[in-house]
Parts: structure tokens; sequence; C-alpha cells
């Protein structure tokens, strides 16, 4: 059983940065992609980014260039390095682990930007 924990995000001025974590427990598996998706308040999820275990990853418009996904070594974590944050990032943030075993989700968390 493959278990998702979010830990990061919180508050920021606009133009901060923050950064996001994410860990598979239970994972060993050959393959696996990891996503970010975030919900705004009276929006609906959306996908911003993913990458998967052969290292390629994806990002939508409004976050190229200052969002980073990434993993480490063991390709059961990933991160979300955000940057040059705006207000409409605003939102709570949500991990997504798809692998062999099929798809989990984490539980969300909120981060928010805001002078």
């Amino acid at each position: 059983q493959v278990q998702l924990v979010e830990s990061g995000g919180g508050s920021v001025q606009p133009g901060g940065s923050l950064r996001a974590s994410c860990v598979a427990s239970g994972s060993s598996d050959n393959w696996n992609v990891f996503s970010w998706y975030r919900q705004a308040p009276g929006k609906e999820r959306e996908l911003i980014c993913t990458m998967g275990s052969s290292g390629t990853s994806h990002y939508i418009d409004s976050v190229k260039g200052r969002f980073t996904i990434f993993m480490d070594a063991a390709k059961n974590s990933a991160f979300l390095q955000m940057n040059s944050l705006k207000s409409e990032d605003t939102a709570v943030y949500f991990c997504n682990y798809v692998g062999p075993r099929g798809e989990h989700w984490g539980r969300g968390i909120q981060v928010t930007v805001s002078s």
C-alpha cells in the first residue's frame, strides 16, 4: 500500500519561494509518475506539473519557469520548488502518485501568497 505524506507549503509574500515535499511510503515500484495538482477556492483541481521516473517533466504555462518538480535519487519522493510566487498561486496543493499498483493522492497542503 502506497501512502503519500506531504509537507511544506505555508504563507509567503508575492515574489517569495516555498518548497513542497511528497514522500511515497511503501513504494518499491520499478516505475512511477509524480504529479502536483492544485485547487484554488471556487475552482476545479488542476494539474500543474508531472515527472516520471525517467526524468521527463511537464508544466502548465502559468508555472513554467517559476516552479520545478524533482525527485530524490530513490525515486520515492517528489518535491515542488515554487519561486516568484504570485497571489494567483494561492491554493491547496496535492501530490499524486501513479505506479504499477494504481493511483494515490496526498491530503493536500495550503499555499497562501499574500502581502
